[in-house]
């Protein structure tokens, strides 16, 4: 049987809801997974018809095994949440974040219990849900990691055959600089290898970015390489891991894409970004590993400059669908367990 992949809708007031549409809207999907959405069908259905999406109708379901999956029809696990009505395309309201969170929750919940394999999340904004009322809230990956009782998921693109994992993520580059120290690094290659592992990568050959120009040039450019970086893939490689680093970053990511490496550790954020995005912006796929279900994503924002305008782009929603699909194949879902047992959700009002 193909895997069920549990899709949210994302923000509401942004393009997710569409792009969600447009990716059902095509055959394919179905070929790969049985695709359920999480949101609110009667708000989705409205938003169909503002757009003029009415390529797939759409259709309520209570529960995960009514639905029918058949392409021309979206199955939506219908969601409600109130305030919906007065959400206005384009803008950061409370309301929006509010339900982009309750969607969220509900589609950890149906991995959690073996009612999907994967789950794939449209974008969503962090300021919206942070004025719904979630304070300190930096992100769907946390937020994830927070719900299943994981501390720090890691986070992998994936661009064709180029897999880029990250050691720090949205943190300004000063503090990302600052983190990056040997017992960090080795203590992330275990991790990494073993995520590979669960993809179906039996011997996982690891690149480590350098951080400096020309890996430092012996010090001359600074001397994170020789004092951080290097003892830590030293001390990896001494375990037995096959990792490779510092290797020059303006030249690991090509090295990589041509199977040099099966992944590249990337330091902080817009290194390993600017890398994925631009071998191919709209077919880069974020992946949250180390969660007990796979979560894959589109690389891109909620977009509120065209929301609403039915112009956005469905390629990124597509890839994440399929990318999930694929490793959700890979690797064994938990076992069923009572709905609601294993997630709770920070939420006022």
């Amino acid at each position: 049987m193909k895997p069920l992949v549990a899709i949210t809708a994302g923000d509401p007031a942004g393009i997710g809801p569409e792009i969600v549409l447009k990716a059902l809207g095509d055959q394919v999907i179905y070929e790969a997974c049985r695709p359920l959405v999480i949101c609110d069908a009667q708000f989705l259905e409205g938003i169909s018809r503002t757009l003029g999406l009415g390529a797939a109708a759409v259709r309520p379901v209570a529960d995960p095994a009514v639905a029918q999956f058949m392409p021309g029809t979206v199955d939506v696990l219908d969601i409600h949440v109130p305030g919906l009505a007065s959400i206005k395309a384009g803008t950061v309201q409370p309301e929006a974040g509010r339900a982009a969170l309750v969607w969220i929750r509900e589609a950890a919940r149906l991995a959690l219990a073996g009612e999907a394999g994967a789950i794939c999340t449209a974008p969503i904004s962090k300021e919206a849900v942070v004025r719904s009322g979630v304070p300190g809230f930096k992100g769907h990956t946390e937020y994830l990691g927070e719900l299943c009782g994981v501390p720090d998921p890691l986070t992998m693109f994936v661009v064709d055959n180029l897999k880029i994992l990250f050691l720090t993520r949205h943190v300004s580059l000063a503090e990302a600089v600052a983190s990056i120290k040997a017992d960090r690094i080795e203590r992330f290659i275990p991790l990494a290898d073993e995520a590979l592992r669960d993809l179906g990568i039996p011997c996982p050959r690891l690149a480590v970015a350098a951080l400096n120009p020309h890996s430092g040039e012996g010090g001359l450019f600074g001397r994170e390489e020789e004092l951080e970086i290097a003892p830590a893939v030293l001390r990896a490689r001494e375990k037995g891991f096959d990792v490779a680093g510092p290797v020059p970053a303006d030249s690991v990511f090509y090295q990589a894409r041509k199977g040099k490496f099966d992944a590249v550790i990337s330091l902080y954020h817009d290194q390993g970004h600017i890398a994925a995005k631009t071998l191919d912006f709209e077919r880069t796929v974020s992946v949250t590993l180390g969660l007990p279900f796979v979560r894959t994503s589109v690389d891109h924002g909620t977009a509120f400059d065209i929301a609403g305008k039915g112009i956005a782009s469905a390629v990124s929603m597509k890839e994440a669908i399929k990318v999930a699909a694929g490793y959700a194949e890979r690797i064994d879902v938990p076992t069923p367990s009572p709905r609601g047992s294993s997630c709770t959700l920070r939420l006022s009002g």
